[in-house]
């Protein structure tokens, strides 16, 4: 398992928040933020894919689609995108395309298909972040999962599939 050091911890900590809040709007309990080199946070995404009837509405996405607006290529390379959740592929095709240097994610997808398995009402594409991430051609550092027990308490309670 990697190390954090403690402001990394309280990055991580804040996305899983950011995850609660999003499951407390009734969508899947997923979060990220975007942090800057000196450690300021530079965007906070959340899950808006129930309330905002948008499939590729997820925490990820929503971060990135914001922060490609606000920021410039060289600024997006630097920082560190925390996600409460490993980044599913769309996510992390999106993170790659806005040039993102670096994931570091808490719940690892592997045990969420083990809590909710995928069915017909909730397929899933078994490729991890690392693997979609290594394909580029770019180099994109991922650490995770970590905090993943913390991480994991914001699915409790959920009967049905997440996205």
């Amino acid at each position: 398992m990697a190390r954090l050091d403690g402001s990394e911890v309280e990055h991580l900590r804040r996305a899983i928040t950011l995850a609660q809040e999003a499951r407390d709007r009734g969508n899947a309990p997923f979060g990220a933020i975007l942090v800057g080199e000196e450690g300021g946070v530079l965007a906070e995404g959340r899950n808006t894919v129930t309330t905002g009837g948008d499939v590729t509405g997820h925490a990820e996405t929503n971060l990135v689609r914001s922060a490609y607006v606000a920021f410039d290529a060289g600024t997006l390379a630097a920082p560190t995108l925390y996600a409460s959740a490993e980044p599913c592929p769309m996510c992390s095709g999106a993170i790659f395309s806005a040039g993102v240097g670096r994931v570091v994610y808490g719940l690892g997808a592997g045990r969420i298909r083990e809590m909710f398995p995928p069915d017909e009402e909730n397929p899933v594409l078994r490729l991890s972040c690392r693997d979609v991430l290594a394909a580029g051609t770019r180099r994109t550092e991922v650490v995770g999962p970590v905090l993943e027990a913390e991480a994991e308490r914001v699915f409790e309670g959920l009967s049905q599939g997440v996205s």
